[in-house]
């Protein structure tokens, strides 16, 4: 199956060739065809398994064989839940149109930025918005964007668009939008509440569940966990990057401050590195993560705001510096390697107290992983055993009443001289 046979038109076709892309992925293959009938489709599909071009290329397909007014109508509504990814679909859109015969108008419409020049580059409107749901709300508010004449919208990384707290943002929208329009759900996981959002959404919709096992390269991410004391993580850091000579590496961390602090040692050891997280600006947030592209910084630190959807071409290393709180943000964090039949390798440092914790991401992911100690690393501390919630073994627990008859009897047993 090609392109091609898909649906698709020859500028679209040769766009993908541009890209080096001529065989679709299993969710391509699902995905156009359905979207290009016309219909809702509500797509499951892991990390890398190229759900962006699965939508866009029907979006474009569909808005390039209709005439263009002016001023523009509104058609598509893109909302996804960060600014990075918003960009980077943004210029996914300027990629596969660019053979198109009918230029294409598309509209970023993000937060962290000056509100102004989006409205500017609304004026006219445009064929298509990508947008992050308060923004959108924002220039809606502003009367700068008109969401009545949207015929498709598209929510990608659904389980994130809720899990970042857009539910209110999200229902706000969908009550602007026209009653009959196409709605496309894509996600790499589905869990209850996403599927309660696709309930009250979707009118019959063609489901597509696509396995890790069924994407092409789905095993060349090479996993490692290394057992390391939490306080030599960065010295640990500073070893592989020296060990494998990595032309650049994303380090994730759970906070804004580790981002901040690990990018700071690691600068003062002579390694270029700078932190990415939702509090920076958006300018500091584009220029560190162009610089991590281009590779004039080395390592880029960053909290989960880069697990999801960002693109990162050859990039040869994931560390998990800090294990992700959720087991389904690790797929979404070591997937930004081992992308497009590149291989890749993710790093997981284990510390006395996150054991327990990747244990449950193992399981989770049905995994089990050899921990490795390196020479020189070699881990001290012991792990703390973990509370019994459930108060131990059933008989063994002593009562209050036995604590109390324990601390009577021994009181009664000591001198008087050292009674209280």
């Amino acid at each position: 199956m090609t392109f091609s046979t898909l649906g698709l038109s020859d500028a679209l076709v040769r766009a993908m060739s541009d890209l080096d892309c001529l065989d679709p992925t299993p969710v391509q293959r699902a995905a156009i065809p359905a979207v290009l009938r016309g219909g809702d489709v509500w797509a499951s599909a892991p990390t890398g398994s190229g759900k962006t071009a699965a939508f866009v290329l029907p979006l474009l397909e569909a808005l390039a064989q209709s005439p263009g007014g002016n001023p523009r109508r509104t058609r598509a509504l893109i909302v996804v839940p960060t600014r990075e990814l918003a960009a980077q679909i943004a210029d996914a859109v300027e990629q596969l149109g660019r053979h198109l015969p009918r230029r294409l108008k598309t509209c970023l419409a993000v937060g962290g930025v000056s509100i102004n020049p989006q409205m500017l580059a609304l004026r006219g409107g445009a064929d298509l918005v990508v947008a992050t749901p308060g923004r959108a709300l924002d220039l809606v508010d502003q009367n700068a964007l008109r969401l009545s004449t949207v015929e498709t919208l598209v929510l990608d990384e659904a389980d994130q668009l809720l899990s970042l707290g857009f539910a209110d943002e999200l229902t706000r929208l969908l009550a602007l939008l026209p009653k009959r329009r196409q709605n496309l759900l894509f996600s790499a996981t589905f869990p209850p509440a996403v599927g309660k959002l696709a309930e009250q959404l979707l009118h019959e919709p063609t489901r597509i569940d696509i396995q890790p096992e069924a994407l092409p390269g789905a095993d060349l991410v090479v996993q490692r966990a290394i057992e390391v004391d939490a306080g030599r993580r960065t010295m640990l850091l500073r070893h592989l990057l020296e060990t494998h000579a990595w032309s650049h590496v994303l380090t994730f961390v759970a906070s804004r401050y580790g981002s901040e602090h690990v990018a700071m040692k690691l600068n003062r050891a002579g390694i270029t590195a700078a932190p990415l997280h939702g509090e920076l600006s958006q300018g500091a947030r584009t220029r560190a993560l162009a610089d991590f592209k281009a590779k004039r910084v080395q390592v880029l630190v960053a909290t989960d705001v880069a697990a999801r959807g960002i693109d990162i071409v050859q990039l040869p290393a994931v560390v998990n510096y800090d294990l992700p709180r959720s087991p389904v943000d690790y797929v979404h964090r070591i997937g930004r390697t081992g992308r497009a039949g590149e291989p890749g390798m993710a790093i997981s440092f284990i510390s006395a107290d996150t054991q327990a914790h990747f244990r449950l991401i193992e399981r989770r992911h049905q995994l089990r992983l050899a921990r490795e100690q390196l020479p020189g690393f070699e881990p001290v501390d012991v792990p703390t055993p973990p509370l019994d919630v459930n108060g131990g073994v059933k008989g063994k627990r002593k009562s209050k009443k036995d604590k109390l008859r324990e601390a009577a009897a021994e009181a009664a047993s000591r001198p008087p001289s050292r009674r209280k």
